[in-house]
């Protein structure tokens, strides 16, 4: 493996020729190779649990996990990237000759773990917030490597906006930010906020950070007072140490800035922000920057399992043989698998037609529909996401 000009990394090259991949891969081939065995399997991509308390994901990385695996003498079907998935579905499912993506599975794995994690966290921390704009402010908490990756998922997730410049050039938006403590220190408060509004294109919301010196209250005031009507928002980050009773901090501030006659001016929150605590802190906030809790979620357990061999089912213990439909109802919804060799029939709770939510995406290496843009990818996934159930509010 390259040392990545000084990165720990591996390069696109080397991951598409297998080289990041469990050595066991390696070993099977020669002795596959060996024995002259190649033969025509279909393997599936499914978690058998997600993480708790998580009733359903989002499925993302597809666009990745294309790329991997086009060239290769393969037919991939797999449902929308964007995509609400629930445990022991099939997200996706792999036709071919073994040993044309045998040992791509341990990348094939990594892309959609991941990626999926990411934009499930997402997906909940839109929910959370219960309208109000969530953006992802993680990349700090990861590999610059992979940073772009991380916030395209956060961003097909849910969220409304991210910080890094390379990440959102990639999903082809504006980065979102406003103002680091750097500045503060260095200016002074008074100083980097009216820099901040001479110098930074006027496009850009008036954001004033009000937590580095003094007292979130007093900073608010005196924030609002010198930009006047030119402040969008105060955002706090203050350190978990000076915390105490976040939501009370928040609430002192929205008093006192209303009673100043500063209504118009919003409160944004960053640092430690969760599901939980956005749950929590709504009454008061009017947006949200998420980090670790986005960046650093954990991963959907996806496994590769091969379900069938040479046109017979077949599958390892614990696993369900043969290749199978992932079916939707349009009418009520309901949803289930069936076994492949049967034809899509009606759904058993309303007797509606059902329908197959796989689609097919490569064909002998080959494209067969393109990927949709990440702000697309994002749209469909929060139409999925409103007709999930919403861990937030109490069923009916």
């Amino acid at each position: 493996m390259s040392d990545g000009g000084g990165f720990h990394v591996a390069s696109p090259e080397e991951i598409r020729a297998g080289k990041v991949t469990d050595v066991y891969f390696l070993r099977g081939r020669e002795v596959l190779r060996a024995e002259g065995e190649n033969p025509q399997v279909v393997a599936e991509v499914r978690a058998w649990a997600l993480p708790r308390p998580w009733g359903w994901g989002v499925f993302a990385g597809l666009e990745e996990a294309l790329c991997l695996l086009e060239e290769h003498a393969v037919e991939v079907e797999a449902i929308p990237e964007g995509s609400v998935f629930y445990a022991e579905e099939p997200v996706m499912v792999v036709t071919g000759p073994y040993l044309a993506f045998g040992i791509l599975e341990t990348a094939l794995l990594g892309l959609l773990c991941q990626a999926s994690g990411v934009a499930s966290v997402a997906a909940r921390c839109k929910l959370a917030a219960d309208g109000r704009p969530v953006f992802s402010f993680g990349a700090r908490r990861m590999h610059p490597a992979i940073s772009p990756m991380i916030e395209r998922a956060a961003f097909i997730g849910g969220c409304d906006g991210v910080a890094a410049v390379k990440s959102a050039e990639l999903i082809g938006v504006e980065p979102v930010g406003t103002m680091a403590h750097a500045l503060i220190l260095i200016l002074g408060e008074e100083r980097a906020w009216l820099g901040f509004d001479k110098v930074t294109d006027k496009r850009v919301p008036r954001v004033a950070l009000i937590d580095t010196f003094q007292d979130e209250k007093f900073g608010a005031l005196a924030a609002a007072r010198v930009l006047g009507k030119k402040l969008s928002a105060v955002r706090l980050d203050t350190p978990s140490s000076r915390r105490g009773n976040f939501g009370a901090i928040l609430r002192e501030v929205r008093w006192e800035l209303d009673a100043a006659g500063f209504s118009n001016v919003q409160i944004f929150v960053s640092g430690g922000i969760t599901e939980d605590s956005i749950v929590e802190l709504n009454r008061y906030v009017d947006a949200y920057g998420v980090g670790t809790a986005i960046s650093n979620a954990p991963v959907v357990d996806f496994a590769l399992d091969v379900v069938e061999l040479d046109g017979r089912p077949r599958a390892k213990r614990g696993k369900l043989s043969g290749r199978k439909h992932l079916w939707v109802c349009p009418e009520c919804s309901n949803r289930g698998i069936a076994p492949g060799g049967s034809r899509l029939g009606h759904c058993p709770r309303c007797g509606h037609r059902v329908r197959s939510l796989h689609e097919t995406w490569l064909v002998g290496g080959k494209r067969k529909r393109k990927v949709p843009a990440a702000v697309d990818v994002r749209e469909y996934a929060l139409e999925e996401i409103v007709g999930a159930p919403n861990p937030f509010h109490a069923p009916g």
